[in-house]
């Protein structure tokens, strides 16, 4: 495939917004929690620049990389994964497979049980900046650095 636009370059405002709404929403949500938000809509998407960075992440947060594994397949591993880290991948597939059903009430409920409205927010708005970064990323097909 032949090289694609440089979204930084041309919009660099929207690119700089769609930063800085990451760093707003991490100062709400624990570092795991967020990089298992972005590992599984990336999955979703088949967004490998992201899965490859946002993994990587996760592992230098101190993630468990025999969870990472199993991530994709969460609901088969059970016990890897607690009640509210369900809810959230729950939440992030429901966000980024919106045209299926949107973000049903039970799932919903569950978040603001859990995590309280402010945390939901974050919850929320981390899938949908990921749901964003994806489309970037996979739309001007970019690739997966090596370290």
């Amino acid at each position: 495939m032949k090289k694609r636009l440089s979204m930084q370059l041309h919009l660099p405002d929207a690119y700089k917004h769609l930063k800085e709404l990451d760093a707003v929403i991490k100062t709400g949500l624990d570092p795991i929690q967020l990089e298992m938000i972005r590992i599984r809509a990336s999955q979703l998407n088949g967004c490998a620049y992201c899965l490859n960075s946002h993994i990587t992440d996760a592992i230098k947060a101190g993630e468990d990389h025999h969870r990472l594994n199993v991530l994709s397949a969460w609901r088969e591993a059970r016990g890897w994964f607690t009640r509210q880290e369900q809810v959230i991948l729950q939440l992030t597939e429901q966000i980024t497979m919106i045209g299926e059903q949107g973000i049903s009430d039970e799932v919903y409920d569950q978040a603001v049980k859990f995590f309280g409205e402010k945390k939901t927010a974050h919850l929320i708005m981390a899938a949908v900046n990921i749901n964003a970064w994806n489309r970037i990323g996979v739309g001007l097909n970019f690739q997966p650095l090596r370290y």
